[in-house]
């Protein structure tokens, strides 16, 4: 079956964006598509319906293929704990934590378990629309890569160099990517994309003729800068910038941003309502003080971004906010934190130990066992509102404040809030993609009217904004052609 491969030249470049355009495009086409990407680096991930978790971005684009998320899309996850190691899951589960060094003597392990989810992915597709990882030009991790020439050689995939000219220097990137790659790396490249362009593209027309000129190239198309981009969740925390803040809007939620923040896509509803101020805190930055909620997001290390979280002085404005009436409210890793202690005996994400935590919630919460994956359905307790979503954490939190529950999940309860209703926190991650919660959710932080906001078709209708998009710019008969497709 046919297969293409969108390789960046540099991290950031529109990959992801690029795969989910083409995956809506062709299936909107009549062919059955799946996406794939060999190795993803991101603590953004999404819980599949077998209950494994993959990158969010291939979720997204399994979404834009309208067919369900399965870990064979991403069947490599490196979920980064600190700047040198990772916990490595395979196939959606967790295999193993490794440091950067000993990750890369993996390779041998690691790649026949991509291209075996690559060929049964094949078998069932018309199409597998695959995504590399960074750059296939970094020669200094040549011999341990399984994201792009390391995989696109073996399984002899045709690839498709995709340069960002946002960022200037795209002509130097695609030349200085193609010289870099050796011969038979080169003998797949069917062309290039130039992504994020802004203004008149007759202008580029001597860039095109230069890197055709110099790699004999064939050029797929300019794809103009897509401003909905900001409207579909993000693959990593490169893009943390799109949060800016609205002044003037009456709803403010200040968000600390945590060094290792994962699932942070629980923001993006929050960040879609005309009436919401998000305002993503930075390190060294206080919380402001005219606040209506703070929202503790997840995280990949909850006991060292707790440490972070009091290194900043975030704890003194939390219990300020706190004390002028505002509220708090914890999703996962940030429910985690606002008990009494965080305990890791088994050194799962970290060193083992104990942390103090910020003692909003009376509770304690163990790390130990199995890692608990799991799409859910449950109710938001007071107002009785449906909530969906997905649970993706290690350990359980315990104590007196889960007596007063946050959700009802089947026939358990899950999370906690205070009895002045001014802390809560819960495991539950996307509960604000469920209109009525969030409308609820928010009025009750400041008197609203209901703003119409349908976020799951806002989304579906930003993937069809982006088919047509590279419908209109990129040579979709092209790509096929260079893909196989019969």
């Amino acid at each position: 079956m046919a297969a293409i491969m969108i390789q960046g030249t540099c991290s950031d470049a529109g990959k992801s964006l690029v795969v989910a355009g083409l995956c809506r495009a062709f299936t909107d086409r009549g062919l059955r598509v799946r996406p794939f990407k060999p190795q993803n680096m991101s603590n953004n991930a999404a819980v599949t319906p077998g209950g494994g978790e993959i990158g969010r971005a291939q979720a997204l684009q399994a979404q834009a293929c309208r067919t369900e998320a399965h870990v064979d899309m991403n069947p490599i996850l490196l979920k980064p704990q600190t700047d040198t190691g990772a916990q490595v899951v395979v196939r959606g589960k967790i295999r193993r934590n490794a440091t950067a060094r000993e990750y890369y003597t993996l390779k041998d392990d690691l790649l026949p378990v991509a291209i075996d989810s690559f060929e049964r992915l094949k078998a069932h597709a018309d199409l597998v629309v695959v995504e590399g990882a960074g750059s296939p030009a970094e020669v200094n991790l040549r011999h341990a890569d399984i994201a792009n020439m390391g995989f696109a050689v073996p399984t002899e995939t045709p690839v498709i160099l995709v340069g960002d000219i946002e960022r200037g220097g795209v002509i130097a990137s695609l030349l200085g990517t193609w010289h870099l790659l050796d011969a038979e790396e080169r003998a797949l490249v069917a062309g290039y994309v130039v992504n994020k362009f802004r203004g008149d593209v007759s202008l580029f027309d001597g860039g095109l003729a230069r890197i055709t000129q110099d790699t004999g190239l064939k050029s797929f198309g300019i794809l103009p800068w897509f401003d909905g981009a900001r409207r579909l969740p993000a693959e990593d925390a490169l893009a943390l910038g799109r949060y800016t803040s609205r002044a003037g809007r009456p709803i403010r939620i200040a968000v600390p941003i945590f060094s290792r923040v994962a699932n942070f896509d629980d923001l993006d509803p929050l960040a879609a309502e005309p009436d919401v101020d998000l305002v993503m805190v930075p390190a060294g930055e206080a919380l402001p003080g005219d606040a209506d909620l703070v929202l503790l997001t997840g995280s990949k290390a909850t006991r060292a971004d707790l440490a972070f979280l009091f290194a900043q002085g975030w704890d003194i404005d939390i219990r300020a906010h706190l004390r002028r009436g505002g509220q708090v409210l914890g999703l996962c890793a940030g429910y985690q934190m606002l008990g009494h202690l965080v305990a890791d005996p088994e050194g799962i994400e970290g060193r083992p130990g104990e942390t103090r935590g910020l003692g909003l919630l009376d509770v304690e919460t163990r790390l130990s066992g199995d890692k608990t994956l799991e799409a859910v359905t449950g109710t938001d307790i007071r107002s009785g509102l449906p909530v969906t979503g997905y649970e993706m954490h290690i350990g359980a939190t315990r104590g007196p404040a889960t007596a007063s529950p946050l959700l009802r999940i089947g026939e358990r309860c899950d999370g906690a809030v205070t009895a002045d209703g001014l802390v809560a926190g819960c495991y539950l991650h996307g509960l604000f993609a469920d209109d009525a919660f969030r409308h609820d959710y928010l009025n009750r932080l400041k008197s609203r009217a209901e703003s119409g906001l349908r976020y799951e078709k806002q989304l579906d209708d930003t993937l069809d904004a982006l088919a047509g998009h590279c419908a209109a710019h990129l040579d979709l008969d092209g790509i096929a052609a260079a893909a196989g497709v019969a």
